[in-house]
């Protein structure tokens, strides 16, 4: 009789350690299970491919769990290739770093994602993602690459122009040629490519890429850059800016040069220019077949870069000059990929055969990352 008793009494135990059996006491909690997760594989877009949007749709063969559930991914894009902070971001219209969590499994062995806002154009972009099931996430998948649209714009005080897919956000003036993949040629000295700038840019860049300066050219005072209030004589003009590659006769030959007037051409006091002697410093025979990056900034100081080889290039000119006098405000302001002809005629105007790309006029220096679907070195 004991002996039964006890026994009862046991199972009442067990009974009331592991839940009722008519279901009304507490269920057992089972143990969590932490998934073992693969990373997803890249499959589209192609290496580095250049692609005509803006929005691309980034495609991943899907990851594997050991377990059953929900999945999702995270996918990531940045202009870095190290997904740190955007190496530049203030261009409001567009994205230069994306994340997006939660996007579903897709169920035909795939899964998709696309930006809902525009990337910037003309940039090389990074990307990569992951699966998440529960609070468990995989590793990362192998790094992507492609390239945004290549397409100009003129939006948030700024400009930009890759010139080589065969259209501008500019104005061609003159016999123009596209070359498919370099940029628009210049093909006279009466030709050239003119913005119109929405609102005056009083201090910023304007930069750009250039080949065909050749030496000993037909021009003392040839130009390669210009900006100016309205449309107007150039020459005269109270607000011209130019740079210039010199011909012959151009005191010296093959001399860089640059010049620039804060509000009127008759006062000598806001025109700045390197002195004579500079000027005699800085002949330089360039190669026509080199791309050089011409940089020329303003403001409170005044300064022109030209880098050989491109914008990482060595740096070939950089002369500055502080402006404590005038200011630039030209209304409305005008731009040139070369220049128009003046009251000095064609020895002062545009450089026939010069062909121009990746364009940047700013208030803001150019983005770091903008233009760098151009670059040749493979990033």
């Amino acid at each position: 009789m004991r002996s039964r008793m006890t026994f009862v009494l046991l199972g009442a135990v067990i009974a009331a350690a592991c839940g009722s059996s008519d279901g009304q006491g507490p269920s057992p909690t089972p143990t969590p299970i932490n998934p073992r997760l693969t990373a997803p594989a890249v499959e589209g877009p192609g290496p580095d491919e250049q692609l005509d949007t803006l929005r691309p749709t980034l495609i991943v063969k899907n990851g594997t769990s050991d377990v059953t559930g929900t999945r999702t991914y995270e996918f990531q894009i940045s202009d870095s290739q190290d997904f740190s902070t955007a190496l530049t971001s203030y261009i409001t219209s567009f994205h230069v770093t994306v994340s997006k969590t939660g996007v579903p499994e897709g169920a035909s062995g795939t899964t998709s994602f696309t930006p809902d806002a525009d990337l910037q154009p003309t940039t090389r972009f990074y990307w990569r993602a992951r699966v998440t099931q529960g609070a468990t996430a995989s590793e990362w998948s192998p790094v992507g690459k492609f390239r945004s649209k290549l397409v100009g714009f003129v939006k948030d005080g700024a400009l930009f122009d890759p010139l080589i897919h065969g259209e501008t956000v500019g104005e061609r003036v003159g016999a123009t040629t596209f070359l498919t993949g370099r940029g628009i040629r210049l093909d006279t000295e009466r030709s050239y490519v003119r913005y119109r700038l929405p609102r005056t840019v009083r201090a910023g860049e304007f930069s750009m890429d250039v080949e065909g300066l050749a030496p000993n050219g037909p021009g003392p005072k040839a130009k390669v850059l210009g900006m100016q209030q309205g449309t107007g004589d150039f020459t005269t003009n109270d607000y011209r800016v130019d740079a210039q590659y010199r011909g012959l006769a151009g005191r010296p030959d093959n001399a860089i040069q640059w010049r620039v007037i804060y509000g009127d051409a008759d006062d000598l006091s806001v025109r700045y220019e390197p002195s004579t002697d500079e000027r005699y410093q800085s002949a330089v025979i360039l190669n026509p077949s080199t791309p050089y990056h011409w940089r020329f900034t303003w403001g409170p100081e005044i300064r022109l870069v030209v880098r050989d080889g491109g914008l990482s290039g060595g740096s070939l000119y950089d002369r500055a000059m502080a402006a404590p006098r005038g200011s630039y405000n030209p209304n409305p302001h005008i731009a040139y990929l070369g220049a128009p002809i003046g009251r000095s005629g064609d020895e002062a105007a545009t450089i026939a055969g010069t062909v121009y790309r990746n364009v940047w006029l700013g208030e803001q220096p150019r983005p770091d990352s903008l233009g760098s679907a151009l670059w040749s070195v493979q990033q």
